[in-house]
């Protein structure tokens, strides 16, 4: 099932770092980021990484809560985590449930041969559990901040 603006996200279950259960009724009263990004450790999911870690506070003061999602395993996540001091957790879809379900799985070309790879997206999930705002296949300068703007706008409008 695909997920659309202005619709209930379907339901899924998922570990996070620190042993953390996620799933789409785990959060229900609180604002959700999640933010699919391709591989631990590469120039731009750490530089990405770091921008969510930067404006943290910000996020948690206009009440919502960011996870990172990929297909790396736990081991690579908790490494990921500690060696940038990520205060949010990362989510290990090593099945690629939940990145079929959010539509990120893409055809890429890497090398001159063709992959499928993640395509870098941001989902915002409101409070109700209804997918508000999602950016696709985005570039990292600016993002993070785009994010944090709409986090503001739906607090205001709650």
């Amino acid at each position: 099932m695909a997920i659309v603006v202005n619709k209930p996200i379907p339901e899924f279950d998922a570990t996070a770092t620190g042993g953390l259960k996620v799933s789409n009724t785990s959060h229900l009263g609180h604002v959700l980021v999640m933010y699919f990004y391709p591989k631990d450790n590469t120039p731009g999911c750490t530089t990405e990484a770091m921008q969510f870690r930067d404006r943290y506070k910000d996020f948690e003061k206009a009440g919502a809560t960011v996870f990172g999602v990929s297909r790396d395993n736990m081991k690579s996540h908790d490494e990921f985590k500690a060696k940038l001091e990520l205060p949010f957790e990362l989510i290990a879809d090593t099945e690629e449930k939940m990145c079929h379900m959010f539509g990120v799985v893409k055809n890429k070309i890497m090398y001159g041969k063709k992959v499928k790879g993640i395509e870098r997206s941001t989902f915002l999930i409101g409070a109700d559990g209804v997918l508000k705002a999602e950016w696709r296949g985005l570039k990292v300068p600016g993002h993070v901040d785009d994010v944090l703007k709409a986090v503001k706008a739906l607090k205001k409008s709650a």
